[in-house]
This record gives structure tokens, C-alpha cells and sequence, in this order.
């Protein structure tokens, strides 16, 4: 194969696997939530947008909520949901002076998905971007898997033994009667140790020195 040929089939590699930039327009509120979770994981915005957004397009929840809102049919899984064009399109609702946009990256299988979702709510691609993680998000235990996922790879087993025993112990006869996720204890925790400088690592190691 000529040098030419070899460099010509690289470009084309690199250009498949190269992500696609999105800039989905959200309200100032889901912004907020989303530089929360971005600060109390160590992880960038534009990767907490994409894991939210991955994770709500294989969500059965996420998918039935947005149902409500299909103009064209989508398939998930072995379900179909059925469109109805006669629904008023999401296109031009929540506009506001107060709605900022922010960007992520996709992958281009990741982005064929949204492709097919914007097609079914008969909105743009960005558009269907913002509606996914504003549903996304707002779905409790697809948040909780998010911030587990992130501590399981960032905390020793036996720390992550010891906050499993916490939050057992916070949730069980909670007289409240709200259930404690893992975002709340880990936001928890960082509040409380916020007059320190430690990572989350350190942190959550100090905060259960500090009450054992």
C-alpha cells in the first residue's frame, strides 16, 4: 500500500472516532446543577453533560417521561413509542433571557442516538440535547449512579464500605421520610469539610475519621 493510501485511510480514522460538539441552550437552574456535580465529582462539564445524557438515552424512566412529547414514533429497546404530530412541538418552549448555553461532545454513535430522539420530539439536535438532560437529571436514581459510579472510581473499597454503612444508617426508619441519596451525602460531606482544601478523596477519608 503506497504512503500516500496509508495516510489518507489515518485522516479518515481519526475523523470517525473525532467527537461532534453540541451547545444545547438550558435554563440557569439546570446550568447550576450541572457545575455542581461537575465540582463536587472533579469532573469537567463537558463530560458530566455527555455521562448524564448517555445514561438518560438508555433509561426505560427517561424514555417514558419524554414520551409525552414524541410527534414522530421512536423505538427503544423492544418498546415503540407511538408519535402524534399533532402535539405542539418543544422547539421554541422555555425561551428565555436567562437560559445559557454550554457545550459537550459527543461520540457520533452517541450522537446518531440524539439524532433519532430530536427526530421523534421534531426538534434540533441541541434542542433534544437540552430536553434529554433536563430529564435526565431530575431522575434520582439515575443521579445516584451517576455519583456512585464516580466514587467507586475514585474511593478505596473499604472508604466506600464505610459511606455504604452511612447512608444505610441515614436512610433506615428516616423520620423524614425522604430517602438520602449519594449526590446529598457527598454534598454533604463536602460542605462540611468546605474550610479545608482536600479533594473528594481526601475529604470523604477526613470527614469519616472525624465522625468514627
Amino acid at each position: 500500500m503506497k504512503r500516500e493510501e496509508v495516510e489518507v485511510i489515518k485522516k479518515r480514522k481519526t475523523r470517525s472516532d473525532k467527537k461532534r460538539d453540541v451547545k444545547p441552550t438550558i435554563s440557569n437552574n439546570l446550568k447550576n446543577c450541572v457545575y455542581r456535580l461537575s465540582y463536587i465529582t472533579n469532573t469537567p462539564v463537558k463530560e458530566v453533560v455527555e455521562i448524564i445524557c448517555e445514561k438518560g438515552l438508555k433509561s426505560r424512566n427517561v424514555m417514558e417521561y419524554l414520551s409525552q412529547y414524541f410527534r414522530r414514533d421512536f423505538h427503544f429497546l423492544n418498546t415503540i413509542y407511538f408519535g402524534d404530530p399533532t402535539k405542539e412541538s418543544l422547539q421554541r418552549k422555555d425561551r428565555s433571557r436567562d437560559n445559557e448555553r454550554i457545550t459537550t461532545r459527543f461520540t457520533q454513535q452517541t450522537f446518531n442516538e440524539i439524532s433519532r430522539l430530536s427526530n421523534a420530539l421534531d426538534v434540533t439536535p441541541s434542542k433534544a440535547t437540552a430536553i434529554l438532560l433536563e430529564a435526565s437529571i431530575h431522575n434520582t436514581s439515575l443521579l445516584n449512579a451517576f455519583v456512585k459510579r464516580y466514587l467507586h472510581n475514585h474511593i478505596e473499597d473499604n472508604r466506600m464500605k464505610e459511606l455504604k454503612q452511612v447512608l444505610k444508617y441515614i436512610n433506615q426508619d428516616n423520620p423524614y421520610q425522604e430517602e438520602i441519596s449519594w449526590f446529598s451525602l457527598l454534598s454533604w460531606i463536602l460542605e462540611d469539610m468546605k474550610e479545608s482544601t482536600y479533594n473528594v478523596k481526601q475529604a470523604v477519608k477526613k470527614w469519616l475519621e472525624k465522625y468514627n
